[in-house]
């Protein structure tokens, strides 16, 4: 792509407005700058688009995201499904509101119906959304838990899921089949209205959405009781998730809620954290500084659009504040909830946990313990989904928890995305029935690992950006992916999975097998111990992810051996 020649044209077309020139103008001459807004198109990926904000082809604009609009309405046209409508939300990022009011002018204008939130709401609302109004489609404005300078850009299917394969491709190609941006239709407001195609959706639709996580709750009349005393700290960092979580607090029995005052407005800005990210230990810092003001039991706080959920507990016996990774919390979820289905004689007999081939093996571990059948796919909630979609078409399989390692997972399956609401509702109902029994949250946790073991994991991010960086980081995946790796660290490798070419190698033996798992970029390493490690390039932002966990007898030795497996994997991959 000749970038320079795209930036010439952006300054000439007619197809561009004067506020778009007028900033592109203002870095003539910035080589580098105009080569990162023009090496190449925003890439509708498999889940939409994500990007920092600005005018250019890598940007997230009114161009990229009306170009990603036209296409899905094109998609959505020849499958004929236009009358079910579209619903769409949005969080509190720069220009949300305004690309989700230009989404649905245009699928109106494509003759798309379309519900649009009001108000923004968060990932989950929108997820369970779909379903209840019966839509084709659902379209979700945010760019996660990215810094304020992204915006993004999330498909859903009709099942409430995120796109998959072959659909996503089906849709990317209709996204890439538009050579102009003319070729973007638009109406009015006024002439969607009056032709039934602009709806708002209200209230209502959060009251059903409460009353179905309420109805999940396993022990209300402990909640209710323990509800009085336990004190908890939210936060939502600026975002969606004080839309709904606050209410659904206190509606279930919980009286002693203090939301950060600082942080409960939704701002774009994000003005008290530089990363307004739950999986980042100084997003906490307020929440951290009011738990300790109130002496609060839970502090929890969820990222911008409320998917992803965060938490810190009070170690009573020192006093300290524990934080919890997003496997430690969901597996704290997961153990509470199956264990008392279990006790009350409601856990089903064709169940089954769902994860990530780059979440904790405690999974195994907890799947084991109760029956259940432990279902392993690759990163990203969307394959969970395929999985639930799969098992509610054959009528084979009961969903009873799901998860992934970013701080996100689903307790129902009244949704297909993770929900960060839900995991708080979860978390202070586990936290109040194990404060019936004279215990903490972290307690518990210390329970679960000296039921099961000590299981613990890491990852590390290794950033490159610009177009130079696309490239070293493909470089860096050729490389890993044809070498032989037999030891990293102080562990034998006893399998080898890539998952791009479906080959699974024994590295005892030499024999190759299928992986079982659709292709991906994602390197996979077995090792000795009940340990392993990962190696991914993001699919949202500049930079290669590893990936590992190990098991160990204590928390000290866990902490020992990860940190050293985590060295040995950086080294193999710088080197």
């Amino acid at each position: 792509m000749d970038y320079m020649k795209v930036y010439e044209e952006w300054l000439q077309s007619p197809d561009f407005d004067e506020e778009t020139k007028a900033e592109l103008l203002a870095i003539k001459g910035d080589e580098k700058e105009i080569e990162d807004r023009f090496y190449q198109e925003l890439e509708f990926g498999t889940a939409g688009l994500r990007g920092v904000l600005g005018a250019g082809t890598n940007r997230m604009n009114k161009y990229t995201v009306g170009k990603a609009t036209q296409g899905l309405a094109n998609y959505i046209l020849k499958e004929g499904t236009q009358d079910k409508g579209v619903v769409i939300s949005y969080d509190s990022r720069r220009m949300s509101d305004e690309f989700s009011k230009q989404t649905a002018l245009i699928l109106n204008a494509n003759g798309i119906k379309t519900y649009l939130f009001e108000k923004l709401r968060p990932v989950p609302e929108l997820s369970f959304a779909v379903r209840e109004l019966g839509c084709t489609a659902g379209i979700m404005i945010t760019a996660s838990h990215n810094p304020p300078k992204y915006n993004g850009y999330k498909v859903y299917w009709d099942d409430g899921s995120q796109i998959v394969p072959p659909r996503d491709k089906d849709i990317i190609g209709e996204v890439k089949a538009i050579e102009r941006y003319s070729e973007i239709k638009t109406t009015t407001r006024e002439d969607a209205e009056a032709k039934g195609l602009f709806n708002l959706v209200g209230t209502e639709m959060d009251e059903k959405y409460k009353d179905v996580l309420k109805k999940s709750i396993i022990n209300p009349e402990v909640v209710k009781e323990e509800g009085k005393k336990l004190k908890v700290v939210y936060t939502p960092l600026h975002g969606t998730g004080n839309q709904i979580a606050e209410d659904l607090l206190h509606e279930i029995g919980l009286e002693n809620v203090y939301v950060v005052p600082e942080q409960k407005d939704p701002d774009g800005e994000f003005p008290t954290v530089s990363y307004p990210n739950p999986e980042d230990k100084k997003a906490f810092k307020l929440a951290l500084e009011l738990a300790e003001k109130v002496d609060a039991d839970v502090v929890l706080a969820t990222d911008p659009d409320a998917d992803r959920l965060g938490i810190y507990a009070k170690d009573k016996a020192t006093g300290k504040y524990m934080d919890y990774t997003g496997n430690m919390s969901a597996l704290l979820i997961a153990e509470y909830r199956i264990s008392q289905m279990k006790a009350k004689g409601i856990l089903p007999s064709d169940g089954m946990i769902i994860t990530t081939i780059v979440s904790s093996n405690l999974t195994r571990a907890i799947a084991k313990e109760y029956g259940l059948e432990c279902i392993e796919v690759l990163t990203g909630f969307k394959n969970i989904g395929a999985i639930m979609k799969k098992a509610e078409e054959n009528k084979d399989k009961t969903y009873v928890f799901g998860f992934e390692e970013s701080y996100g997972c689903l307790i129902g399956d009244y949704a297909r995305d993770k929900d960060g609401i839900a995991a708080v509702m979860a978390l202070c109902e586990a936290a109040c029935y194990y404060q019936s029994q004279g215990k903490t949250l972290w307690d518990a946790m210390i329970e679960i690992y000296e039921k099961y073991g000590y299981y613990e994991e890491t990852q590390v991010a290794i950033v490159k950006e610009g177009a130079s960086g696309a490239q070293e980081i493909k470089d860096m995946m050729t490389k890993m992916r044809n070498t032989d790796v037999s030891q990293i660290g102080e562990y034998k490798v006893l399998e080898f999975k890539d998952i791009e070419k479906d080959i699974a190698k024994n590295m005892v033996t030499g024999e190759t097998t299928s992986t079982g798992l659709p292709k991906s970029n994602v390197l996979y390493y077995e090792l000795e111990g009940n340990n392993w490690c990962c190696i991914r390039p993001s699919g949202t932002e500049p930079k290669i992810k590893l990936y590992m966990g190990i098991k160990a007898d204590t928390q000290e030795e866990a902490s020992k051996k990860i940190e050293e497996l985590k060295n040995a994997m950086v080294e193999i991959v710088e080197k």
